[in-house]
């Protein structure tokens, strides 16, 4: 990667941007290499992408937490950004020891004996839910960041806890054949694409076991029917969404990154391979005009007002394109000139809008969103559904794996056209209308009111009349509901990472439908809420994961729950 010549500086053309190769941005946690050269705040970097953010089911379902992948300047194929190829210099720590001299191993009786420091040898057993090693020693768990399940490894303690020990890489003396090399320079800095060095093969296998680990130790359940995992073919440019925080290299360019995890340094992603092209390829302009207009960022010296992260949507289907300045003020300088700039630069670009977000929050979004040109909202189709997305409404971000999600859901409901079918968490009523066309009537429950504004306009637009969507809170509405002699059939729960909370488990156990859907992102919490409804009568059909984000150790699932007396 090149950056592109300073003479070019205000051209805003739409060609390929590219950037130069800026000194490794150093990580967060020991085992990763840090920067030669570089204490300031904002810091550069090849492509990186620390902390994916899942934020298709934010908590709020309306303003996710900051992140988001970032940029790429290849063309709208769906093939990894050409941005990629060249010198990889971000080799995992390992890579450099193996060629030293040997590091001799400790010998203690027990676990509990371990020190930081101390070296260990340790063969690999699972994958863990946040995509690390997970070994034994002396019969005590042991996490190593970036080895690979049946890998033997020698690892430098790190951490000691009353039930864990943490441990770095030093030598792989066992190597993995899913073992690959990744196609990021940066994958070894950036903690975005967990399992990037894994075949997809391998992928696919290490998040099956996941959800395998996960009912057996939450749930006690060593045989439960999962299905084949649903992967991709293409597993590369899928994410329809991105976020970058902005900030300022040593050179004063401006760079659109994530921050490092328990960091506020900023890490730039520039040609991440995961994001969409048409995505990327918007960020690199937008980054270029406001350098070239000299528009004030946030976190500019002593500048209390200026932008303070760029949120980029593009519709796979439309080939919309939305963008949005996330700034501390209403108003920019050289504002006109700014979208003049973009209009003529981004060609497929439906929407410039800035969201105003003054606060000190972890937040993206702020309260207020004002269009500057173009539509309020953009379209965007799945299946015969279309949608009109705002800024900061909730959409998933693969497309492609999502319709495969949904037509999950409804083979897990089982409708004959003659079902009460409520869903809970439902946000903007996605699913509820995929479903509806099959079902006597959809019922959706959420608690953001404005999510749910949306969901009663989105039944309206694509003439879904059988499906209707409330504020509140499920333990609360559906009590109600059965009072008045309504008994749903299917119920559908799609919470965030954290789970379904007591009282919602506890209505579903009294409300008593012939089959619970669960929708969940997180194998753990999935199979603890499970537990809970196995106990109160329900047992397990099938398992259903699909691999929404590949690269990550991200795993969505479906899982079908009848009721035995049913």
């Amino acid at each position: 990667m090149t950056e592109k010549p300073r003479s070019q500086k205000g051209n805003f053309s739409s060609q390929k941007l590219s950037r130069s190769s800026r000194p490794e941005a150093s990580k967060h946690r020991s085992d990763r290499p840090s920067s030669s050269a570089n204490s300031a705040n904002t810091r550069s970097s090849r492509p990186s992408s620390p902390s994916l953010p899942i934020d298709s089911k934010p908590n709020s379902r309306q303003n996710g937490k900051q992140g988001g992948f970032g940029s790429s300047t290849a063309s709208r194929s769906g093939s990894t950004s050409s941005s990629f190829k060249g010198n990889n210099s971000s080799k995992p720590p390992y890579a450099k020891k193996q060629n030293n001299a040997p590091v001799k191993t400790t010998s203690r009786d027990n676990a509990e004996e371990l020190r930081n420091g101390d070296s260990i040898i340790v063969t690999i057993k699972r994958l863990g839910i946040n995509g690390e090693g997970v070994g034994y020693y002396r019969r005590k768990a042991v996490f190593v960041d970036g080895a690979l399940p049946n890998e033997v490894v020698k690892a430098q303690v790190t951490e000691t806890q009353p039930k864990f020990i943490k441990a770095t890489i030093t030598e792989i003396e066992k190597r993995s054949p899913q073992r690959v090399e990744p196609p990021c320079p940066v994958f070894h800095i950036c903690g975005g694409c967990q399992i990037q060095h894994i075949s997809y093969e391998g992928q696919l296998q290490a998040k099956t076991d996941i959800v395998h680990e996960a009912f057996n130790r939450y749930a006690g359940l060593e045989k439960v029917k999962i299905k084949p995992m649903l992967g991709m073919e293409h597993p590369w440019a899928y994410r329809n969404k991105a976020q970058p925080q902005l900030g300022r290299d040593q050179d004063q360019n401006v760079i659109a990154g994530l921050y490092e995890i328990n960091s506020h340094d900023i890490v730039d992603i520039s040609g991440c391979p995961i994001q969409h092209p048409a995505i990327n390829n918007a960020i690199e302009i937008v980054k270029s005009a406001l350098e070239d207009l000299q528009i004030p960022l946030h976190k500019d010296n002593g500048s209390r007002d200026g932008v303070r992260t760029i949120v980029v949507r593009y519709g796979f289907q439309s080939n919309h394109l939305q963008i949005t300045l996330v700034t501390t003020s209403r108003q920019l300088p050289r504002q006109d000139e700014l979208i003049q700039a973009l209009r003529l630069s981004v060609p497929d670009v439906t929407s410039i809008a800035i969201n105003v977000n003054p606060k000190k929050t972890s937040l993206v979004f702020g309260e207020h969103t004002v269009t500057l040109w173009g539509q309020d909202t953009m379209l965007e189709s799945l299946g015969d559904l279309e949608f009109a997305l705002s800024p900061r409404a909730f959409f998933q971000l693969n497309p492609q794996q999502t319709v495969k999600l949904y037509e999950s859901v409804r083979a897990a409901a089982g409708l004959t056209g003659k079902e009460l079918v409520v869903d809970a968490y439902c946000g903007t009523g996605t699913i509820g209308l995929w479903l509806a066309p099959y079902a006597r009537e959809v019922r959706g429950i959420e608690m953001i009111a404005e999510a749910v504004d949306d969901a009663n306009k989105n039944a309206y637009h694509n003439n879904r009349d059988n499906a209707s969507f409330y504020v509140g809170k499920a333990e609360e509405l559906l009590p109600r509901w059965v009072k008045k002699g309504m008994s749903p059939d299917v119920i559908i729960a799609d919470p965030p990472r954290t789970g379904l909370e007591q009282p919602f488990l506890d209505t579903v156990l009294k409300t008593k439908p012939k089959r619970f859907v669960y929708v969940s992102c997180n194998p753990s919490t999935l199979a603890k809420d499970c537990k809970v409804l196995l106990d109160g009568g329900y047992e397990i059909q099938w398992v259903q994961p699909i691999d929404m984000f590949p690269q990550t150790s991200h795993v969505e699932a479906v899982t079908l729950l009848v009721r035995k007396d049913a």
